[in-house]
Order: structure tokens, then C-alpha cells, then sequence
């Protein structure tokens, strides 16, 4: 790193601190484009910080990039330079590895399986339990969207067969092994080079659920989807535990109901996705329904996630034995 990018990164730090300070203000960090309709991470974030706001708890929303990529938010609020960020779930596995259950392929059957684990089965206070040595807490896992289907820029997948000679974007090395089992390749690259990727060859394309190209644009490039519902699509809310220790009792109480408003308002967007693939079609992305054999071959092909060094057996028995309660 150049002395130039670490001076400006220390003034901007710097900025944001005084920033803070002088105004009392909440400050949350967009993962998405401000779209109620669109996303679901903008429906949490936007009536949180509306919850916030309306209780006497001054908060502001900072658009996707502005004051930084999801590494440096992630820094920001471990350092309690930034109070809230809707960030990759990925993003808390420098600290802990038991957040990796949530991204089991074919493991939870539907989102209230998901959040009976996370609070009924207890694996968000083991989750902050580590996390939270780090600076950081996870005060909600929000759905994105319906579980991640398979998009691409160059054939129909109607069957695990079809993935041979994909090269397909990956979020970090646990996914590219997935690729593999499915007879794929995998790259990572970063969210905003993925046009790019897309467009050049670089990568054919990616695992998202189905809104991801309506809401970014890249209807114009991929052009095949396969509804595979490989796992829950979900990225969480992280904030600085620094700064939600030093709050009040009482603003600590609004923190919580806050975020308890805005996840039960994300749940609620999630039951309108359905309607996301006739918009998928319109846009003139071909649609492939997988039937039950291919979805089960699916299943049996994605068996290396669940023997690889990213989680122990132990790990996955207490995500199994938690969604099961």
C-alpha cells in the first residue's frame, strides 16, 4: 500500500471520527441500491434507521461505496469508526468460522429453519461470542432474496452435468471448491468488477438469488438462470460492539428493538420474491425449474462442503442439532 492511500485512508478515518462525535449520529454503511422493492438489505437498513430516527437516536444511511469497499467497513467497525454496516456474510469468518453453517449448501429447508437456528437453537449469541472479541457484532442475518439459483452468460444448466466448462465468479476459495464438485471452475472477483468479468469472459457467471441482476443490471449479459435453491441468500448487519457497549441502557434497548423491527420488515419483504422470476423472464432470462432428481443429484454433488476445512463436524452438529429444536 502506497504512503498516499494509507495517509488518506488515516484522514478519512479521522473525518468519520470527528464526524461522529460532532453530530451523534448514527452512521449505516448501504450494501445495496436504496430500493424498498428491490432489496431486501435496504428494507432492513432503511427501517432500522428509520426506527432510529423517529426514537430519538439521530441516524444517517451511506450509500454502497461512499465511505468504503466491505473490507475497510469491516475495519472501521472493529475499530468503532462506524457504528453499523450491512455486510457479506463471509465478512466475520477472520474472527469466527461457525457464521460458514448459514452457507451449507442444501442444509436449511426454508428461512424459518434458519432463524429457529439463530435464535431458538442459540447460534447468533455463539456466533457474537467470538465476534464480538473482535470488535464486532452480528445484530441480524437478513434474506436478500430467495435461496441462490445458478446465472450465466452461455447455456441452460438443467442438471449438475451441464456446469462442465462454466468459469464462474466466487466469493472466496469454499465456493470455488463447490464449483469444482459441480464439474466447474470458479475465480473471485470482486462485486464491482463483476460486469466486467462478465462482459470480458473473465467469469460466465455467478450464484445469487434471482433479484441480483434485475436490481445491479446484468440482464443485458446473463441471459440463463437455474432456480437450483442451493442455499438461504444472506448477508448480515454488523456494528461496532465498542460503541453498542458504551450506549445507554435504554439506547441500547431501541439498538435491539430497532434491529427486531427491521428483521421481522425483511422477513415480510421476503414473502413477495415470488414474483422476481416472472421479472427475470420479462427481462429475457431463460428460466430452468429443476425437477426433483436433478435437485437431489445437486445435493449429493455439493457432499465436499460438508468435509472441507472451512467447518469442523462439530461446527455442522451444532447448526444440525440447532435448526432441528
Amino acid at each position: 500500500m502506497t504512503y498516499s492511500k494509507i495517509l488518506s485512508g488515516a484522514l478519512f478515518a479521522a473525518a468519520l471520527t470527528l464526524a461522529g462525535a460532532a453530530n451523534a449520529q448514527i452512521k449505516i454503511a448501504l450494501d445495496s441500491p436504496p430500493d424498498l422493492e428491490g432489496s431486501g438489505s435496504y428494507v432492513w437498513a432503511h427501517t432500522f434507521s428509520t426506527y432510529l430516527n423517529e426514537h430519538g437516536m439521530p441516524a444517517e444511511e451511506f450509500a454502497r461505496g461512499s465511505i468504503g469497499g466491505d473490507d475497510e467497513l469491516f475495519d472501521q467497525v472493529s475499530q468503532g469508526l462506524l457504528e453499523v454496516s450491512l455486510s457479506p456474510l463471509n465478512i466475520v469468518g477472520s474472527l469466527d468460522k461457525l457464521i460458514y453453517g448459514l452457507r451449507l449448501p442444501y442444509f436449511f429447508a426454508d428461512e424459518i429453519e434458519v432463524d429457529r437456528a439463530l435464535n431458538e437453537g442459540g447460534m447468533m449469541e455463539k456466533i457474537n461470542a467470538e465476534t464480538t472479541k473482535g470488535g464486532v457484532r452480528v445484530i441480524s442475518v437478513n434474506h436478500v432474496g430467495q435461496a441462490s439459483g445458478i446465472f450465466n452468460t452461455k447455456k441452460p444448466v438443467a442438471s449438475v452435468a451441464d456446469m462442465a466448462g462454466l468459469r464462474m465468479r466466487a466469493l472466496d476459495e469454499s465456493q470455488i471448491e463447490l464449483y469444482k464438485a459441480w464439474g466447474a471452475a470458479g475465480t473471485i472477483v470482486s462485486w464491482a468488477e463483476v460486469p466486467n468479468a462478465l462482459q470480458t469472459g473473465v467469469a460466465d457467471g455467478y450464484m445469487n438469488p434471482a433479484f441480483v441482476p434485475l436490481l445491479f443490471g446484468h440482464t443485458d449479459f446473463l441471459k440463463f438462470y437455474t432456480d437450483a435453491a442451493v442455499s438461504p441468500a444472506l448477508r448480515i448487519t454488523i456494528v461496532s460492539e465498542d460503541w453498542y457497549q458504551g450506549l445507554s441502557e435504554a439506547e441500547r434497548a431501541t439498538v435491539d428493538d430497532a434491529a427486531a423491527a427491521a428483521t421481522a420488515a425483511n422477513r415480510e419483504w421476503l414473502k413477495t420474491q415470488d414474483a422476481v422470476l416472472g421479472k427475470l423472464e420479462a427481462a429475457g432470462v431463460k428460466i430452468e425449474r429443476l425437477d426433483q432428481a436433478a435437485r437431489d443429484a445437486f445435493r449429493e454433488a455439493s457432499a465436499p462442503a460438508y468435509n472441507s476445512d472451512l467447518l469442523s463436524q462439530e461446527q455442522i452438529a451444532e447448526w444440525e442439532a440447532a435448526k432441528g429444536k
